[in-house]
Protein backbone atom coordinates (compact mmCIF):
# COMPACT_ATOMS: atom_id res chain seq x y z
CA UNK A 1 0.00 0.00 0.00
CA UNK A 2 1.50 3.36 -0.98
CA UNK A 3 0.34 6.67 0.89
CA UNK A 4 -2.65 7.97 -0.50
CA UNK A 5 -2.41 11.25 -2.86
CA UNK A 6 -4.52 13.66 -2.57
CA UNK A 7 -6.54 14.87 -5.04
CA UNK A 8 -8.45 18.50 -5.79
CA UNK A 9 -11.75 19.01 -4.85
CA UNK A 10 -14.10 19.79 -7.61
CA UNK A 11 -16.81 22.63 -6.83
CA UNK A 12 -20.56 21.23 -6.34
CA UNK A 13 -21.28 23.59 -9.17
CA UNK A 14 -20.15 26.52 -11.35
CA UNK A 15 -20.90 29.25 -9.33
CA UNK A 16 -23.60 31.40 -10.32
CA UNK A 17 -24.88 28.66 -12.91
CA UNK A 18 -27.36 26.68 -12.18
CA UNK A 19 -27.59 22.69 -13.69
CA UNK A 20 -31.42 22.27 -11.83
CA UNK A 21 -33.05 19.65 -14.28
CA UNK A 22 -33.41 22.50 -17.04
CA UNK A 23 -31.96 19.36 -19.83
CA UNK A 24 -35.02 17.09 -17.84
CA UNK A 25 -35.90 14.09 -20.40
CA UNK A 26 -32.57 14.34 -22.07
CA UNK A 27 -30.47 12.23 -20.40
CA UNK A 28 -30.85 8.96 -18.81
CA UNK A 29 -28.64 9.15 -15.79
CA UNK A 30 -30.08 6.32 -13.68
CA UNK A 31 -27.41 4.11 -15.76
CA UNK A 32 -23.71 3.88 -14.85
CA UNK A 33 -21.35 4.67 -17.88
CA UNK A 34 -17.61 3.79 -18.27
CA UNK A 35 -15.15 4.50 -20.59
CA UNK A 36 -11.16 4.95 -21.13
CA UNK A 37 -10.38 8.13 -20.56
CA UNK A 38 -6.65 7.38 -21.78
CA UNK A 39 -5.50 7.33 -25.36
CA UNK A 40 -5.69 3.69 -26.93
CA UNK A 41 -2.59 1.57 -28.02
CA UNK A 42 0.47 0.37 -25.84
CA UNK A 43 0.92 3.14 -23.17
CA UNK A 44 2.67 2.67 -19.70
CA UNK A 45 -0.77 3.86 -18.04
CA UNK A 46 -4.40 3.60 -18.76
CA UNK A 47 -7.09 5.35 -17.38
CA UNK A 48 -10.52 3.93 -17.19
CA UNK A 49 -13.38 6.17 -16.22
CA UNK A 50 -16.54 5.17 -14.28
CA UNK A 51 -19.41 8.06 -13.05
CA UNK A 52 -22.79 6.65 -12.13
CA UNK A 53 -24.81 5.44 -8.97
CA UNK A 54 -22.89 1.75 -9.26
CA UNK A 55 -19.18 3.92 -9.12
CA UNK A 56 -18.88 2.94 -5.95
CA UNK A 57 -20.23 -0.75 -5.93
CA UNK A 58 -17.75 -0.96 -9.00
CA UNK A 59 -14.67 -0.31 -6.58
CA UNK A 60 -16.00 -2.54 -4.25
CA UNK A 61 -16.66 -5.26 -6.13
CA UNK A 62 -12.89 -5.10 -7.76
CA UNK A 63 -11.14 -4.22 -4.58
CA UNK A 64 -13.21 -5.47 -1.17
CA UNK A 65 -13.32 -1.63 -0.26
CA UNK A 66 -14.10 2.17 -1.54
CA UNK A 67 -10.88 4.10 -0.45
CA UNK A 68 -10.81 7.45 0.90
CA UNK A 69 -13.26 10.27 -1.11
CA UNK A 70 -10.46 11.99 -3.51
CA UNK A 71 -7.55 9.94 -2.79
CA UNK A 72 -5.39 7.65 -4.60
CA UNK A 73 -4.64 4.60 -3.39
CA UNK A 74 -2.96 1.49 -4.53
CA UNK A 75 -5.25 -1.43 -4.94
CA UNK A 76 -5.28 -5.57 -6.03
CA UNK A 77 -7.42 -5.27 -8.92
CA UNK A 78 -9.58 -8.83 -9.12
CA UNK A 79 -11.81 -10.43 -11.21
CA UNK A 80 -14.86 -10.91 -8.33
CA UNK A 81 -16.41 -14.01 -10.41
CA UNK A 82 -13.05 -15.84 -10.56
CA UNK A 83 -11.09 -14.06 -7.92
CA UNK A 84 -8.11 -13.80 -10.79
CA UNK A 85 -5.89 -10.91 -9.93
CA UNK A 86 -6.15 -8.52 -13.15
CA UNK A 87 -3.79 -5.89 -12.28
CA UNK A 88 -2.67 -3.53 -9.63
CA UNK A 89 -3.72 0.05 -9.79
CA UNK A 90 -4.59 3.07 -8.20
CA UNK A 91 -7.93 3.75 -7.50
CA UNK A 92 -10.14 6.95 -6.92
CA UNK A 93 -13.39 7.40 -5.04
CA UNK A 94 -15.62 10.93 -6.18
CA UNK A 95 -18.84 11.08 -4.10
CA UNK A 96 -21.30 13.50 -6.20
CA UNK A 97 -21.74 16.21 -6.31
CA UNK A 98 -18.33 17.27 -6.09
CA UNK A 99 -17.32 15.35 -9.33
CA UNK A 100 -16.34 16.08 -13.32
CA UNK A 101 -20.29 14.83 -13.89
CA UNK A 102 -21.85 16.21 -10.87
CA UNK A 103 -22.71 12.32 -9.53
CA UNK A 104 -20.70 9.80 -7.96
CA UNK A 105 -17.93 8.95 -10.25
CA UNK A 106 -14.70 6.83 -10.14
CA UNK A 107 -11.65 5.91 -11.62
CA UNK A 108 -9.18 2.77 -11.76
CA UNK A 109 -5.46 3.94 -12.73
CA UNK A 110 -3.42 0.53 -14.57
CA UNK A 111 -0.97 -0.30 -16.16
CA UNK A 112 -1.53 0.20 -20.19
CA UNK A 113 -1.54 -3.11 -21.74
CA UNK A 114 -4.29 -3.58 -23.92
CA UNK A 115 -5.24 -6.84 -22.34
CA UNK A 116 -5.57 -5.30 -18.98
CA UNK A 117 -7.48 -2.27 -20.10
CA UNK A 118 -9.83 -4.98 -21.76
CA UNK A 119 -10.65 -7.17 -18.69
CA UNK A 120 -11.46 -4.61 -16.83
CA UNK A 121 -13.89 -2.77 -19.19
CA UNK A 122 -15.40 -6.78 -19.50
CA UNK A 123 -15.64 -6.75 -15.93
CA UNK A 124 -17.39 -3.77 -15.58
CA UNK A 125 -20.01 -4.22 -18.47
CA UNK A 126 -20.95 -7.89 -17.83
CA UNK A 127 -20.78 -7.69 -14.48
CA UNK A 128 -20.96 -4.61 -12.25
CA UNK A 129 -23.86 -3.17 -14.35
CA UNK A 130 -21.89 -0.55 -16.37
CA UNK A 131 -22.43 0.40 -19.78
CA UNK A 132 -20.07 1.65 -22.08
CA UNK A 133 -20.55 5.46 -22.73
CA UNK A 134 -21.57 7.36 -25.34
CA UNK A 135 -19.09 10.35 -26.98
CA UNK A 136 -19.23 13.09 -24.40
CA UNK A 137 -21.51 11.71 -22.50
CA UNK A 138 -19.49 12.51 -19.35
CA UNK A 139 -19.22 15.93 -20.19
CA UNK A 140 -22.71 15.93 -21.28
CA UNK A 141 -23.50 14.82 -17.63
CA UNK A 142 -21.93 17.44 -16.18
CA UNK A 143 -23.82 19.94 -17.74
CA UNK A 144 -27.24 18.49 -16.61
CA UNK A 145 -25.66 18.42 -13.66
CA UNK A 146 -24.67 22.54 -13.44
CA UNK A 147 -21.03 21.51 -13.76
CA UNK A 148 -20.55 23.16 -16.93
CA UNK A 149 -22.35 25.72 -18.90
CA UNK A 150 -22.41 25.12 -22.54
CA UNK A 151 -19.31 27.75 -23.58
CA UNK A 152 -17.42 25.88 -21.06
CA UNK A 153 -18.32 22.62 -22.35
CA UNK A 154 -16.95 24.05 -25.95
CA UNK A 155 -13.82 25.13 -24.35
CA UNK A 156 -13.19 21.88 -22.98
CA UNK A 157 -13.71 20.44 -26.52
CA UNK A 158 -11.37 23.51 -27.82
CA UNK A 159 -8.45 22.06 -25.42
CA UNK A 160 -8.93 18.62 -26.07
CA UNK A 161 -8.47 19.08 -29.64
CA UNK A 162 -5.89 22.23 -29.21
CA UNK A 163 -2.50 22.23 -31.25
CA UNK A 164 -0.78 25.69 -30.51
CA UNK A 165 -0.21 27.85 -27.28
CA UNK A 166 -2.83 30.49 -28.77
CA UNK A 167 -5.47 27.77 -29.02
CA UNK A 168 -4.78 26.00 -25.73
CA UNK A 169 -4.92 29.61 -24.09
CA UNK A 170 -8.35 30.47 -25.74
CA UNK A 171 -9.92 27.05 -24.90
CA UNK A 172 -8.82 27.36 -21.28
CA UNK A 173 -10.70 30.71 -20.88
CA UNK A 174 -13.87 29.64 -22.44
CA UNK A 175 -13.72 26.43 -20.11
CA UNK A 176 -13.06 28.81 -17.32
CA UNK A 177 -15.90 30.45 -17.67
CA UNK A 178 -15.17 33.77 -19.30
CA UNK A 179 -18.55 33.95 -21.64
CA UNK A 180 -20.74 32.67 -19.27
CA UNK A 181 -19.49 34.67 -16.61
CA UNK A 182 -19.84 38.18 -18.88
CA UNK A 183 -23.51 36.73 -20.57
CA UNK A 184 -24.41 36.52 -17.09
CA UNK A 185 -23.57 40.14 -16.51
CA UNK A 186 -25.12 41.06 -19.41
CA UNK A 187 -28.21 39.19 -18.39
CA UNK A 188 -28.13 40.98 -15.30
CA UNK A 189 -28.20 44.49 -16.74
CA UNK A 190 -30.77 43.75 -18.71
CA UNK A 191 -32.55 42.23 -16.58
CA UNK A 192 -32.64 45.12 -14.60
CA UNK A 193 -33.88 47.31 -17.87
CA UNK A 194 -36.60 45.28 -18.08
CA UNK A 195 -37.63 45.74 -15.19
CA UNK A 196 -38.11 49.73 -15.54
CA UNK A 197 -39.76 48.70 -18.93
CA UNK A 198 -42.41 46.63 -17.25
CA UNK A 199 -42.61 49.36 -14.56
CA UNK A 200 -43.62 51.86 -17.15
CA UNK A 201 -46.34 49.46 -18.86
CA UNK A 202 -47.76 48.43 -15.61
CA UNK A 203 -47.43 50.95 -13.33
CA UNK A 204 -47.44 54.39 -15.00
CA UNK A 205 -50.44 55.66 -13.24
CA UNK A 206 -49.49 55.08 -9.68
CA UNK A 207 -47.79 57.66 -8.11
CA UNK A 208 -44.69 56.41 -6.79
CA UNK A 209 -43.41 55.05 -10.24
CA UNK A 210 -41.10 57.99 -12.12
CA UNK A 211 -42.82 59.05 -15.35
CA UNK A 212 -39.63 58.91 -17.26
CA UNK A 213 -38.67 55.83 -15.75
CA UNK A 214 -37.80 53.72 -19.02
CA UNK A 215 -35.77 56.97 -20.24
CA UNK A 216 -33.74 56.73 -16.96
CA UNK A 217 -32.69 52.89 -17.43
CA UNK A 218 -32.26 52.88 -21.07
CA UNK A 219 -29.09 53.65 -21.25
CA UNK A 220 -27.18 50.30 -19.46
CA UNK A 221 -28.78 48.74 -22.85
CA UNK A 222 -27.05 50.67 -25.34
CA UNK A 223 -23.70 49.77 -23.10
CA UNK A 224 -24.70 45.91 -23.25
CA UNK A 225 -25.28 46.73 -27.19
CA UNK A 226 -21.82 48.44 -27.47
CA UNK A 227 -20.15 45.63 -25.81
CA UNK A 228 -22.26 42.43 -27.72
CA UNK A 229 -21.03 44.66 -30.65
CA UNK A 230 -17.56 44.70 -29.76
CA UNK A 231 -17.09 40.85 -28.66
CA UNK A 232 -19.15 40.37 -32.77
CA UNK A 233 -15.87 41.94 -34.14
CA UNK A 234 -13.53 40.06 -32.03
CA UNK A 235 -15.20 37.20 -32.75
CA UNK A 236 -13.68 36.34 -36.30
CA UNK A 237 -10.36 36.13 -34.38
CA UNK A 238 -11.68 33.43 -31.69
CA UNK A 239 -12.91 31.44 -34.68
CA UNK A 240 -9.77 31.56 -37.12
CA UNK A 241 -7.63 30.67 -34.20
CA UNK A 242 -9.33 27.18 -33.66
CA UNK A 243 -9.51 26.81 -37.42
CA UNK A 244 -6.36 27.84 -38.23
CA UNK A 245 -4.74 31.17 -40.10
CA UNK A 246 -4.80 29.50 -44.06
CA UNK A 247 -1.56 30.51 -45.83
CA UNK A 248 -1.89 29.68 -49.80
CA UNK A 249 1.62 29.21 -51.12
CA UNK A 250 0.66 30.25 -54.80
CA UNK A 251 2.74 31.28 -58.13
CA UNK A 252 3.65 30.38 -61.50
CA UNK A 253 5.25 26.14 -62.12
CA UNK A 254 8.77 26.13 -61.06
CA UNK A 255 8.32 28.76 -58.88
CA UNK A 256 9.74 26.72 -55.94
CA UNK A 257 6.55 26.35 -54.13
CA UNK A 258 7.16 22.95 -53.19
CA UNK A 259 10.47 23.47 -52.28
CA UNK A 260 9.54 26.42 -49.41
CA UNK A 261 6.84 24.14 -48.21
CA UNK A 262 9.46 21.08 -47.55
CA UNK A 263 11.31 24.05 -46.05
CA UNK A 264 9.14 25.09 -43.84
CA UNK A 265 7.85 21.92 -42.58
CA UNK A 266 11.26 20.48 -42.61
CA UNK A 267 10.65 17.55 -43.91
CA UNK A 268 10.01 16.15 -47.73
CA UNK A 269 6.26 16.59 -47.70
CA UNK A 270 5.88 17.62 -51.65
CA UNK A 271 7.57 16.03 -54.54
CA UNK A 272 9.95 18.58 -56.12
CA UNK A 273 11.43 17.80 -59.54
CA UNK A 274 12.31 20.43 -62.56
CA UNK A 275 9.23 19.34 -64.45
CA UNK A 276 6.39 22.17 -64.60
CA UNK A 277 3.24 20.71 -63.45
CA UNK A 278 4.18 18.53 -60.87
CA UNK A 279 2.00 19.62 -57.94
CA UNK A 280 -1.77 18.43 -59.01
CA UNK A 281 -3.45 18.46 -56.11
CA UNK A 282 -3.57 20.66 -52.85
CA UNK A 283 -1.06 19.65 -50.07
CA UNK A 284 -1.58 21.28 -46.43
CA UNK A 285 1.10 21.56 -43.57
CA UNK A 286 -0.59 22.45 -40.18
CA UNK A 287 2.58 24.51 -38.04
CA UNK A 288 2.97 26.18 -35.27
CA UNK A 289 3.97 30.00 -35.92
CA UNK A 290 4.85 32.02 -32.88
CA UNK A 291 2.29 29.68 -30.67
CA UNK A 292 -0.66 30.73 -33.32
CA UNK A 293 -1.82 28.00 -35.89
CA UNK A 294 -0.99 28.14 -39.11
CA UNK A 295 -1.90 26.05 -42.61
CA UNK A 296 0.53 26.06 -45.30
CA UNK A 297 -1.35 24.72 -48.99
CA UNK A 298 0.94 23.94 -51.36
CA UNK A 299 -0.95 24.76 -54.62
CA UNK A 300 -0.76 23.49 -58.35
CA UNK A 301 1.68 26.06 -60.51
CA UNK A 302 -1.05 28.48 -62.70
CA UNK A 303 -0.47 28.58 -66.16
CA UNK A 304 -2.62 27.65 -69.51
CA UNK A 305 -3.10 23.75 -69.81
CA UNK A 306 -4.52 21.69 -71.89
CA UNK A 307 -4.18 18.58 -69.57
CA UNK A 308 -7.64 17.98 -68.29
CA UNK A 309 -6.03 16.72 -64.87
CA UNK A 310 -3.66 19.76 -64.06
CA UNK A 311 -6.44 22.19 -65.13
CA UNK A 312 -8.87 20.71 -62.49
CA UNK A 313 -5.40 21.38 -59.98
CA UNK A 314 -5.46 24.95 -61.21
CA UNK A 315 -8.93 25.56 -60.70
CA UNK A 316 -9.09 23.83 -57.24
CA UNK A 317 -5.38 26.18 -56.40
CA UNK A 318 -7.64 29.44 -57.41
CA UNK A 319 -10.36 28.30 -55.37
CA UNK A 320 -7.57 27.89 -52.28
CA UNK A 321 -6.36 31.38 -52.95
CA UNK A 322 -9.66 33.42 -53.19
CA UNK A 323 -10.51 32.19 -49.36
CA UNK A 324 -6.84 31.93 -48.18
CA UNK A 325 -5.85 34.64 -45.07
CA UNK A 326 -3.00 34.91 -46.87
CA UNK A 327 -1.04 34.21 -49.64
CA UNK A 328 2.26 33.81 -51.04
CA UNK A 329 3.06 34.65 -54.61
CA UNK A 330 5.65 32.85 -55.57
CA UNK A 331 8.09 33.23 -58.95
CA UNK A 332 11.45 33.53 -59.73
CA UNK A 333 13.64 36.61 -59.35
CA UNK A 334 14.22 36.17 -63.09
CA UNK A 335 11.01 35.36 -64.19
CA UNK A 336 8.71 37.84 -61.93
CA UNK A 337 4.92 36.78 -62.68
CA UNK A 338 1.91 39.26 -61.99
CA UNK A 339 -0.25 38.21 -58.81
CA UNK A 340 -3.52 37.96 -58.67
CA UNK A 341 -6.09 40.75 -57.98
CA UNK A 342 -6.46 40.80 -54.17
CA UNK A 343 -6.32 42.99 -51.62
CA UNK A 344 -2.68 44.02 -50.70
CA UNK A 345 -2.62 43.00 -46.77
CA UNK A 346 -3.46 39.31 -47.85
CA UNK A 347 -0.65 38.87 -50.55
CA UNK A 348 3.07 39.24 -49.63
CA UNK A 349 5.36 38.92 -53.07
CA UNK A 350 8.13 36.78 -53.17
CA UNK A 351 11.29 36.50 -55.73
CA UNK A 352 12.82 32.82 -55.66
CA UNK A 353 16.07 31.30 -56.24
CA UNK A 354 17.68 34.39 -54.82
CA UNK A 355 21.08 32.43 -54.59
CA UNK A 356 21.24 32.28 -58.42
CA UNK A 357 20.54 36.27 -58.72
CA UNK A 358 23.50 38.55 -59.17
CA UNK A 359 24.94 39.90 -55.92
CA UNK A 360 23.27 37.42 -53.86
CA UNK A 361 26.50 37.03 -51.49
CA UNK A 362 25.41 40.25 -50.19
CA UNK A 363 22.21 38.32 -48.80
CA UNK A 364 18.54 38.36 -48.92
CA UNK A 365 16.53 41.29 -48.47
CA UNK A 366 13.23 43.16 -48.14
CA UNK A 367 12.53 45.80 -50.86
CA UNK A 368 10.03 47.51 -53.08
CA UNK A 369 7.28 45.42 -51.95
CA UNK A 370 8.86 41.53 -52.05
CA UNK A 371 10.96 39.77 -50.28
CA UNK A 372 14.11 37.87 -52.08
CA UNK A 373 14.16 34.29 -51.41
CA UNK A 374 16.06 30.93 -51.84
CA UNK A 375 14.28 28.43 -50.06
CA UNK A 376 17.15 25.55 -51.39
CA UNK A 377 19.81 27.83 -49.26
CA UNK A 378 17.74 29.14 -46.60
CA UNK A 379 17.86 32.76 -47.76
CA UNK A 380 14.94 34.98 -46.52
CA UNK A 381 13.30 32.14 -45.20
CA UNK A 382 12.88 34.14 -41.47
CA UNK A 383 12.12 37.47 -43.34
CA UNK A 384 9.19 35.64 -44.68
CA UNK A 385 8.33 33.82 -41.52
CA UNK A 386 8.41 37.24 -39.74
CA UNK A 387 5.56 38.84 -42.21
CA UNK A 388 3.60 35.80 -42.19
CA UNK A 389 3.32 35.72 -38.23
CA UNK A 390 2.39 39.56 -38.15
CA UNK A 391 -0.11 38.67 -40.27
CA UNK A 392 -1.28 35.43 -38.47
CA UNK A 393 -1.31 37.49 -35.16
CA UNK A 394 -3.50 40.55 -36.30
CA UNK A 395 -6.39 38.06 -38.13
CA UNK A 396 -6.32 35.42 -35.02
CA UNK A 397 -4.94 37.67 -32.30
CA UNK A 398 -3.21 35.34 -29.29
CA UNK A 399 -6.29 33.80 -27.86
CA UNK A 400 -7.92 36.46 -25.68
CA UNK A 401 -11.02 36.55 -28.00
CA UNK A 402 -14.43 36.48 -26.11
CA UNK A 403 -15.96 34.56 -28.56
CA UNK A 404 -14.40 31.57 -30.44
CA UNK A 405 -17.36 29.29 -32.04
CA UNK A 406 -20.36 30.12 -34.42
CA UNK A 407 -22.93 28.89 -32.18
CA UNK A 408 -21.68 31.60 -29.80
CA UNK A 409 -21.66 34.18 -32.27
CA UNK A 410 -25.52 33.69 -33.63
CA UNK A 411 -26.57 33.92 -30.10
CA UNK A 412 -24.91 37.46 -29.29
CA UNK A 413 -26.15 38.20 -33.09
CA UNK A 414 -29.84 37.41 -32.32
CA UNK A 415 -29.32 39.41 -28.91
CA UNK A 416 -27.94 42.24 -30.79
CA UNK A 417 -30.55 42.39 -33.40
CA UNK A 418 -33.19 42.74 -30.42
CA UNK A 419 -31.35 44.94 -28.82
CA UNK A 420 -31.08 47.34 -31.61
CA UNK A 421 -34.82 47.03 -32.31
CA UNK A 422 -35.59 47.60 -28.55
CA UNK A 423 -33.17 50.97 -28.80
CA UNK A 424 -34.44 52.24 -32.24
CA UNK A 425 -38.26 51.71 -31.03
CA UNK A 426 -37.40 54.00 -27.86
CA UNK A 427 -35.78 56.41 -29.88
CA UNK A 428 -38.13 56.88 -32.49
CA UNK A 429 -40.96 57.10 -29.91
CA UNK A 430 -43.11 53.73 -30.52
CA UNK A 431 -45.16 52.61 -27.90
CA UNK A 432 -42.77 51.30 -24.85
CA UNK A 433 -44.54 47.58 -25.30
CA UNK A 434 -42.96 47.32 -28.40
CA UNK A 435 -39.49 48.52 -26.72
CA UNK A 436 -40.09 45.83 -23.31
CA UNK A 437 -40.91 42.97 -25.64
CA UNK A 438 -37.68 43.58 -27.87
CA UNK A 439 -35.85 43.33 -24.61
CA UNK A 440 -37.51 40.37 -22.90
CA UNK A 441 -36.33 38.70 -26.52
CA UNK A 442 -32.70 39.88 -26.34
CA UNK A 443 -32.87 38.78 -22.62
CA UNK A 444 -34.36 35.55 -24.00
CA UNK A 445 -31.63 35.31 -26.92
CA UNK A 446 -28.64 35.70 -24.18
CA UNK A 447 -29.78 33.06 -22.19
CA UNK A 448 -29.74 30.52 -24.71
CA UNK A 449 -25.90 31.03 -24.44
CA UNK A 450 -25.53 28.91 -21.41
CA UNK A 451 -27.83 26.21 -23.45
CA UNK A 452 -31.13 27.06 -21.18
CA UNK A 453 -33.28 27.13 -24.42
CA UNK A 454 -31.09 25.16 -26.96
CA UNK A 455 -32.89 22.01 -28.34
CA UNK A 456 -31.82 18.34 -28.21
CA UNK A 457 -30.31 18.11 -31.65
CA UNK A 458 -28.54 21.72 -30.73
CA UNK A 459 -26.70 19.80 -27.97
CA UNK A 460 -26.14 16.66 -29.66
CA UNK A 461 -23.87 18.33 -32.33
CA UNK A 462 -21.55 19.97 -29.58
CA UNK A 463 -21.57 16.46 -27.30
CA UNK A 464 -20.36 14.62 -30.30
CA UNK A 465 -17.73 16.47 -30.96
CA UNK A 466 -15.93 14.72 -27.69
CA UNK A 467 -13.88 11.34 -27.79
CA UNK A 468 -15.23 8.52 -25.92
CA UNK A 469 -14.47 8.76 -21.83
CA UNK A 470 -14.66 12.65 -21.75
Amino acid sequence: MIDPVPCERLPTARPGFEGCGRTAGLLEQSTTIVAPASGRGRAGVAVIRISGPASRQSIEQFCGAAPAARRASLRRIVDPRTGELLDHGLVLWFPGPASFTGEDAAEFHLHGARSVVAAVLRVLTDFCGCRLAEPGEFARRAFANGKLDLPAVEGLADLIDSETEAQRRQALRQMDGVLGRQTQEWSSRLLDVIAWAEAALDFSDEGDVPARSLAQAIDPARVVAGEIAAALIESVKGERLRDGFVVAIAGPPNAGKSTLLNSLAKRDVAIVSPFAGTTRDVLEVRLELGGLPVILTDLAGIRDSSDPIEIEGIARAKRRIEVADLVLWLSAWNEPAPAPALPHDRVILVRTKADTAPGSDSGPEFAQGFINLSAKQGLGVDTLLTFVEDQARATVGSGDALVAHERQRTVLDGCLRHLTRALDAFDSGLNDEFVAEDLRLAHRALARMSGHFDVEDVLGAIFSRFCIGK
